[in-house]
């Protein structure tokens, strides 16, 4: 197995609000990946304490934990169990029930000697190389349907939409959200490699593309993870007119996980 993580800020001087982890477990049979993206807060707060990156090295360490230690516990429950263990952690201090609360978008992939297993929650996505050399992308695209005058602008969606029925929903601070997770499971003898990627890297076919997914993945294993972010810094700094970013932040945290099986 190989696997590569590149995990970048969007700005240097601000902390990085997305989380990657690869874990092995130590019988060498089988892997889990986590990817989390951190839903940046609004400037009028979140009724937390604890920072975004904070709220992701909870929810990201839990899962790293629980989707390894747990084999044959289903992802959706391991997710619901790392939400309500993160939230156990800071519900004396904070107003959980804040609709801004720290939140994140998800990508869990756990593979053993006969499947691979995965969950999608929110706007990253999971890219699967089959061993026929076909690439499919594994995406909760619920955010992406909603009309536009239903945001607030082209990155922050309005608490109106936010884990919403109608909406869409992240991890937050309700175990529940878990259920409205994308799900599956796939035969292990089926799949070659995952990419899992925050929307910062996806940004290369989503906003700018420059080609499909099939083209993401390609680039990714050919060239590296890396690369793919430092293509997509390139293009957000030639886009001085605004015609792909528009509203949005010139640059995101972009995360990329590849692992081989």
């Amino acid at each position: 197995m190989r696997t590569e993580v590149v995990c970048e800020p969007g700005d240097p001087t601000h902390p990085n609000e997305d989380f990657a982890s690869v874990a092995v477990p130590a019988s060498g049979q089988g892997g889990a990946l986590v990817v989390l993206d951190g839903v940046t807060p609004p400037k009028d707060g979140t009724g937390c304490l604890h920072s975004v990156p904070w709220y992701t090295a909870r929810l990201g360490g839990a899962l790293t934990e629980l989707t390894v230690s747990l084999p044959d516990v289903p992802l959706a429950e391991a997710l619901a169990a790392a939400i309500t263990r993160t939230a156990e952690s800071h519900a004396q201090t904070c107003d959980l029930s804040h609709s801004r609360t720290p939140q994140a978008t998800v990508v869990l992939a756990r593979w053993s000697g006969a499947t691979v297993e995965y969950l999608v929650l929110s706007d990253s996505a999971l890219l699967v190389e089959s061993t026929d050399g076909t690439v499919t992308a594994l995406l909760d695209d619920r955010l992406s349907r909603l009309p536009r005058t239903s945001l607030a602008t082209d990155t922050v969606a309005d608490t109106t939409v936010r884990n919403k029925e109608g909406g869409f929903f992240t991890a937050a601070a309700d175990p529940s959200v878990a259920a409205r997770a994308v799900t599956g499971v796939l035969p292990r003898g089926d799949v070659r490699a995952l990419a899992a990627l925050t929307d910062g890297a996806t940004r290369w076919v989503e906003k700018f593309h420059e080609g499909d997914w099939a083209d993401c993945f390609d680039l990714v294993r050919k060239e590296g993870a890396g690369e793919l972010v430092a293509r997509v810094r390139a293009l957000e700094l030639a886009d001085t007119e605004r015609r792909f970013l528009r509203r949005s932040k010139t640059h995101d945290d972009a995360t990329v996980v590849y692992a081989e099986l």
